[in-house]
């Protein structure tokens, strides 16, 4: 392990990533110097420079900056999304910089603090989040690692104290193994990241080893119905942590809460889907076994407002428009659900942009019913993101097999003309990719229509 008595540089490679931009502001302003490089200048690199960082957009401008810095004084910090090509991390590796993963620098940091810790295949950023808002509003002096831009405090890091620790847990390259939870919970765990874990049940066994990482068992809580140890919480009679009598008004789910200590009542979530209502019992069930006093739960829950790219509504008039991250079969049903429960009867246009060539692959079957769901279909070309292409496996290939009549491939040049010739009433952009982008290009092309 690193020493760190001997760093006074942190290297960020890829720091405008949503998790390595907060980790890197984690150090901006304190006793270390902040360097990094990312392809791409955003709110995030900006918001990193004002704050002190050196940061640089051009590969041969980050290995410039890396050759400047001592050796000795300087270590790397890397995730897996960052190719092994990179001049950048090749010249670190080469001339044997200190090196750590993004995962590796976060667990040391939870080492030393109550940590509260979320995993899960998805559902991860929207129950950190909550979970983060409800220590917040109980006046928990907090530091969170968040995995998405929360709209109440319009950032994905909070740096308040170290009174608790709240990050995600993520299972990818099976990072999660370096963390030192101290309550952990588990939202989901369907079959995903098939490129790491081959099949479902080894990602299980990864999951089982992570929570065996937490000393107390019974500081360990999971959604009801998933197959690993924990405290259930869910709608069944038999969930330590319950949710009784939901209803929707007005948009917003109202509902009854059973903990051990008691009922609490007449609870306001605005986050449309039944799956953000388990993920908001999940947060409160941690919460509350960190020590939170129930009276906090109310006022929390009731002024969330949720994360951008999650279920976020661009526009109601002349036609709703949503964007969601999701990205994987069973969070485009969630979806689907969310979106059926809310616009009751409105006809759906589905905009579909998938993520990774071996994602696509392993899940073609499964993308393929969750999309036949909505009325009509559209599919943009996969987003590659760290992988280059698998022979075959394209969107057209994805397309065959949804039983839809109105399905199509297109280009994202031909998005905004072929949103304005539907006649659906809601239009929902999904995917982890670039997607997003396109959203404001539709509103403003959906008002002028009106």
């Amino acid at each position: 392990m690193v020493n760190f008595r001997n760093i006074e540089n942190l290297y960020f490679l890829g720091i405008g990533g949503i998790g390595m931009s907060a980790l890197a502001r984690y150090y901006a302003g304190g006793k270390y110097k902040v360097y990094g490089y990312d392809s791409t200048r955003t709110q995030l690199t900006q918001e990193l420079e004002h704050e002190g960082a050196q940061v640089v957009y051009h590969e041969e401008a980050g290995l410039s900056l890396l050759q400047g810095l001592s050796k000795a004084k300087t270590l790397v910090v890397f995730t897996p999304a960052v190719a092994k090509t990179n001049i950048i991390l090749s010249y670190a590796q080469t001339n044997q910089f200190p090196i750590l993963k993004r995962a590796q620098l976060l667990g040391e940091i939870t080492k030393n603090h109550p940590t509260l810790a979320v995993a899960g295949t998805h559902g991860k950023t929207t129950t950190t989040s909550i979970l983060a808002h409800i220590l917040k509003v109980a006046e928990v002096r907090l530091t969170a690692f968040l995995g998405g831009i929360t709209e109440n405090y319009n950032t994905n890091y909070l740096n308040e104290g170290n009174e608790a620790i709240v990050v995600e847990a993520d299972e990818f390259d099976r990072s999660f193994m370096h963390l030192s939870p101290s309550i952990a919970g588990i939202t989901s765990l369907d079959a995903d990241h098939l490129d790491i874990y081959k099949n479902k049940e080894s990602l299980e066994v990864s999951y089982r080893a992570f929570i065996s990482k937490i000393e107390q068992p019974e500081n360990c809580f999971k959604i009801e119905g998933l197959a690993i140890p924990g405290q259930p919480v869910g709608f069944s009679a038999t969930c330590v942590y319950q949710i009784l009598q939901y209803t929707v008004r007005e948009g917003k789910y109202i509902f009854d809460f059973k903990t051990p200590n008691g009922v609490l009542q007449d609870l306001e979530f605005a986050l449309p889907g039944r799956h953000n209502l388990l993920n908001a019992a999940l947060a409160m069930a941690m919460a509350l076994h960190f020590g939170v006093a129930p009276k906090h739960m109310a006022s929390a829950l009731r002024s969330f407002k949720g994360i951008k790219r999650r279920f976020s509504i661009h526009c109601h008039k002349p036609r709703v428009l949503i964007e969601d991250y999701a990205h994987h079969p069973q969070e485009i049903k969630a979806m689907h659900q969310a979106m059926s429960e809310m616009y009751p009867n409105k006809r759906c246009l589905a905009v579909f942009q998938p993520h990774l060539y071996s994602r696509t692959q392993d899940f073609a079957t499964e993308f393929q019913e969750s999309l036949a769901a909505f009325d009509e279909v559209l599919l943009l070309p996969i987003y590659p993101a760290r992988e280059q292409a698998i022979p075959g496996v394209n969107s057209e290939m994805l397309l065959s097999g949804i039983e839809n009549v109105q399905k199509k491939c297109i280009q994202k040049t031909d998005l905004v003309s072929e949103v304005l010739q539907s006649d659906a009433e809601v239009v929902i952009l999904l995917g982890a990719g670039d997607i997003g982008l396109e959203a404001e290009k539709i509103k403003k092309a959906l008002k002028r229509e009106n």
